[in-house]
This record gives structure tokens, sequence and C-alpha cells, in this order.
């Protein structure tokens, strides 16, 4: 991988990650069209992702400290009540068992750990599945017009009320799950997870939240994952080390400013144009296809 395409793929994973239009899809589609390939399968696509969590924890920085400092309290009362749990069953005098939701951080912490688990699995199943498609533009592009689709859905819904003292952990499953189906290139992650909000009554502006707080834990495991696969292969990212800085700091800076625009336009449900443009990449990215097949 060149430089200048280096370069443009971290201007792209900027603009799309939080924008609702597919980072993995547009990604997928600038490789097909440049023929890139990068010799660290997805690495290259997973370092992206991790230069623009610096710009989620710019803008979300006062929760996501907060939901750290949470998780160690839930972690540090679980173990409490596991060593309560085994000291009861032979005492005379039970001790009581510490709560663990008390705080509407503490539900929180919970929800985004819950949302957590079935997108893991769903990421570990699919994962052959994703590398096999990632540059099929046929698949691509049907995912874009899927993904026209869930923002088209996302405008007809009404304005939810639950906050994160009302969201229910049945609600933060549902969540993930849709966060587990948005592995596929083409299917916007965002666009995905905040439309699975609306659709379980959320507040738009904490549908918003907590699809890109949720984010941070599965491109986390996803980049863990990938660095587990290094030593029995030749590693790299297929760009050089000044490429893949450069990339990443673009990538950063520019999805800063996507993900203040994507908090308005959601507000204020104005994703028409969004839909509009997944559904003519879409039917552009089939149409190469068919071409190059031809």
């Amino acid at each position: 991988m060149s430089v200048l395409q280096a370069i443009i793929m971290g201007i792209v994973q900027g603009l799309t990650e939080f924008l609702p239009v597919s980072s993995s899809g547009h990604l997928a589609i600038i490789k097909g069209l440049f023929g890139a390939e990068t010799d660290g399968g997805i690495l290259f696509d997973v370092l992206l992702h991790v230069a623009t969590l610096a710009a989620v924890f710019a803008v979300y920085y006062k929760d996501v400290i907060r939901i750290l400092v949470e998780f160690g309290g839930i972690c540090r009362d679980t173990s409490v009540n596991i060593v309560r749990f085994f000291k009861n069953i032979s005492a005379i005098n039970r001790m009581e068992y510490l709560p663990i939701c008390t705080t509407p951080y503490r539900r929180l912490t919970l929800m985004l750990i819950i949302s957590t688990i079935p997108t893991a699995i769903m990421g570990m199943l699919l994962s052959n599945v994703v590398d096999y498609v990632s540059g099929n533009l046929l698949i691509v592009g049907l995912c874009l017009i899927g993904t026209a689709g869930i923002l088209f859905i996302s405008e007809l819904i009404e304005n939810g009320t639950k906050k994160q003292k009302e969201a229910h952990f049945g609600d933060a499953l549902v969540v993930g799950i849709s966060q587990g189906f948005a592995v596929l290139p083409g299917l916007s992650r965002s666009g995905t997870t905040i439309t699975a909000c609306l659709l379980c009554g959320f507040d738009r502006r904490f549908a918003v939240k907590y699809s890109f707080i949720m984010s941070m834990p599965a491109i986390l495991g996803a980049l863990i994952l990938e660095l587990f696969k290094l030593p029995g292969s030749q590693g790299g990212t297929g760009a050089g080390a000044g490429a893949s800085v450069a990339a990443m700091i673009l990538a950063a800076v520019i999805g800063y400013f996507a993900l203040k625009l994507v908090n308005a336009l959601a507000v204020n449900r104005r994703f028409k144009p969004f839909w509009i443009y997944c559904l003519i990449a879409g039917a552009v990215s089939i149409i190469v296809f068919l071409v190059k097949m031809g």
C-alpha cells in the first residue's frame, strides 16, 4: 500500500466511522478501486478504528472516566459478594450482599458489558465470513443498501425518552446484537446501533452517546485479536510506519469533527442525506462489481 493510499484511507475512516455510512464498506470500496492489499489482514483497518477511539474519548471523556471508575467498583463489590457467598454456606449469621447497580453510571456500565458480550460472540463467529467478503463489492453494495434502509427507518421513529436511568438491560442486549451484525462491510455500525437504540425507546442524544461509547470495547477487542495473529504471520499493516501514523492522526482529527456533526444531525432527525448517499453508493458498488465480472 502506498503512502497516498494509506492517507486517503485515513481520511475516509475519519469521515465514515461516525457518519452513518459504513467505514468498513468505504475502505473495502477504496481497496477494490485502488487494488490496495494489506499484508496484515485487517490490522490496518483496526488501527484506523483505534485512531478514531481518540475522538470518542475527546467528546465523551467525562463519561468514559466515570464508567471506568464504576467498573472498578463493580469488580470490587462483586468480589466481596463472591467471598460472602462462600462464607454464608457454613455461617450461622449470614452476611448481606452488596448491591451492584446503585447509580445511573453503574447501570450504564453494566449495560455496556451486556452489549459487548453478544458483539464479541458474533464477531468471533463471523470473523471468517468478514475476511472472505470484505473485498466483495457485491456484498458491500448490498449492505450499503441495507444501511440506507436502516437510516430511513430511523427517520420514522418517534423521539424516545429513555436515558441511562430508565434504559433496561434487555435494551442493551438488543443493541449489542445489532452491533454484532454490523461487522459486515457496508453495514454501518453507528447507523445500525443508533437505530436499534431508537427502536428501544432511547432519547436521541443518549442513543448517539451509547452507540459510540459501546464501540470502544468492541474495537479494542478486535485489535487484541489481530495482535494475537501477528506472531504467526508476516505482521505489519501493509503500509510504512510513517504512512500508518499519518493515516491514524487524520482519522482521529477528522473523526472528532464528524462525531460532533452526527450528534447534531441525529438529535434533529436529519439522516436523509446519508441514506440517500448509501443507496447511491451501494448501487455504484454493485455496478462496479458487475462491470469487473463482465
